[in-house]
C-alpha cells in the first residue's frame, strides 16, 4: 500500500512520528514537497527513507497530476496546517478517505472559522477581514483587540493592539513581510488557553486529553510551556467538542486551542486541523502509551478506530520550548538526547542547528529546542525539565 504525503519544511512530527509509523504499517511512502532537498537531508538517519518527489503541494491540481502519473495512491495526508485542503481534495478525487475540503477551509481560515460558528449560532467573535492594501482605519473593532495573518500559523504576526494607531502601526508592519496576506481582526478573548486534542475516524471520535498553555506577556502570545491536562472539565469539553461538530471537524487528528472564561464560557481561539507539533504530539503518544501516529495514518487509510484506544492514565507530561532572546548565531547548545531520570522519560530536541543565524520574532520560531518529560509523578517530571535546563546553556552571538 502507498501513501503519498505532502509537507511543506521537515517537521519532527513526519520524520519521528509519521514516517515510523508508515513503516511499522508496512506502507510504502512517498513525500510530495516544494522542498525536495531538505526532506532528502532530514531522512538520511532513517533505516529506509521514504521517496521524496518535488511538487508545487500548494496547488492541489499539481498533486493531482503527479500522483495520477506515478504509483496508485492508497491514501494521501498532510500533517501541515497549509496543505489540509490541497491533501482533503486530491484524496477525494482518487476516492480515497478525505477529510471534506470545506471543513479544512473553515479551519485554516480564520475569518471564515469566525463567520461559520457565529452563523450556526454557537459563538459570536466580534472579527473583522482586512483585505490586502485595505486600510485598518476603516474598521471599527473593540479594543484591545488581536491582529493576525488570517491563514497565519505559529503565532506569527499575531499581536494584541490597544488603540487605533497602534492597530494601524501594527498592520503596516505585518505587511511589510506579507504584503498579499489578508489580515483577521477580532476581539481578544480573555482567559487561560488550553487545547482539545482529539483523534476520529469521521464516525468515532476520542478525547485525548490537552494541555494548560503559558504565554509570554501581550502584545505577542508565545508558547512557552505545556502542561498535559487529562480531563477537561466535562462542560468545557461539551462545548469545544459543539463547534467541531458545527466545523465538520472529525476525521483523524486534530489540536484545538481555546479558552475558558471566568463564567465556563469556552470560546475557541482557532481550530489546527492536525496533530499538535512542536514535539507534544510525540510527548502525547509516550504519555498515553498508544500508537497515536499508526491510529491517525489508519483512518486516512479508511480504517477504524477501537472503541477503547487502552489510553494509560495517571501519567504527567511537561513541554519547555527553549527560546531565543535576542537575533544572532546560535554558537552553544545541547545535542539531541534523552535519558530516563529518576523513572522520568526525558527528551531534548534541537530546532536549530550551531552556527545558524536567526532574527527574532518574538514567536514560536524564536524556539532553540524543546525539552519535555512524562512519568506518573507531577513533581519529578517538573524537576527533571528543570534540572535540565539549568544544567545546559544555549548561547546566542550577536
Amino acid at each position: 500500500m502507498r501513501l503519498y504525503l505532502l509537507a511543506l519544511n521537515p517537521t519532527d512530527s513526519v520524520t519521528e512520528g509519521f514516517l515510523p509509523a508508515a513503516a511499522r504499517l508496512g506502507l510504502a511512502v512517498t513525500v510530495l514537497t516544494d522542498q525536495p532537498d531538505a526532506h532528502r537531508a532530514a531522512y538520511t538517519g532513517l533505516a529506509d527513507p521514504p521517496e521524496v518527489l518535488h511538487c508545487e503541494v500548494r496547488d492541489f491540481r499539481e498533486v493531482v497530476g503527479l500522483i495520477s502519473r506515478h504509483h496508485p495512491a492508497d491514501a494521501v495526508f498532510s500533517n501541515s496546517d497549509h496543505l489540509q485542503t490541497q491533501t482533503a481534495l486530491a484524496a477525494d478525487y482518487f476516492g480515497l478517505p478525505a477529510k471534506d475540503w470545506r471543513a479544512t477551509l473553515r479551519a485554516k481560515n480564520k475569518a471564515q472559522l469566525r463567520r461559520h460558528l457565529a452563523a450556526a449560532g454557537l459563538d459570536a467573535v466580534r472579527a473583522f477581514e482586512l483585505a490586502p492594501g485595505q486600510p485598518a482605519s476603516e474598521l471599527d473593532p473593540p479594543f484591545p483587540c488581536v491582529v493576525k495573518p488570517r491563514e497565519g500559523v505559529a503565532s506569527e504576526d499575531v499581536a494584541l493592539v490597544a488603540d487605533a494607531a497602534e492597530l494601524a502601526a501594527r498592520c503596516a508592519e505585518i505587511r511589510q513581510r506579507r504584503p498579499q496576506d489578508a489580515l483577521v481582526v477580532e476581539e481578544f478573548l480573555t482567559g487561560e488557553l488550553h487545547t482539545l486534542e482529539t483523534l476520529g475516524d469521521g464516525v468515532r471520535r476520542h478525547v485525548l486529553g490537552g494541555f494548560r498553555t503559558r504565554l509570554s506577556p501581550p502584545p505577542h502570545f508565545v508558547e512557552e510551556a505545556l502542561e498535559f491536562v487529562p480531563e477537561h472539565p466535562r462542560p468545557v469539553v461539551d462545548q469545544v467538542l459543539a463547534q467541531l461538530d458545527a466545523l465538520d471537524v472529525g476525521l483523524g487528528a486534530c489540536h484545538t486551542e481555546f479558552v475558558v472564561q471566568p463564567d465556563g464560557r469556552a470560546r475557541i481561539i482557532e481550530v489546527n486541523y492536525r496533530a499538535i507539533g512542536d514535539q507534544c504530539d510525540l510527548m502525547l503518544a509516550r504519555l498515553l502509551d498508544i500508537p497515536y501516529f499508526e491510529h491517525v495514518l489508519r483512518v486516512h487509510l479508511g480504517g477504524t478506530l477501537p472503541a477503547d484506544l487502552g489510553a494509560r492514565s495517571g501519567r504527567h507530561g511537561y513541554n519547555r520550548p527553549v527560546l531565543a532572546d535576542r537575533a544572532g548565531t546560535l554558537t552553544a547548545a545541547p545535542a539531541a538526547q534523552e535519558h530516563e531520570d529518576g523513572g522520568v522519560q526525558l527528551v531534548y530536541r534541537p530546532f536549530r542547528a550551531l552556527g545558524e543565524h536567526h532574527e527574532h520574532h518574538r514567536t514560536n520560531r524564536d524556539y532553540l529546542g524543546v525539552v519535555w518529560a512524562v512519568g506518573s509523578d507531577r513533581r519529578a517530571v517538573d524537576g527533571a525539565v528543570d534540572r535540565f535546563l539549568a544544567a545546559n546553556r544555549w548561547e546566542i552571538t550577536p
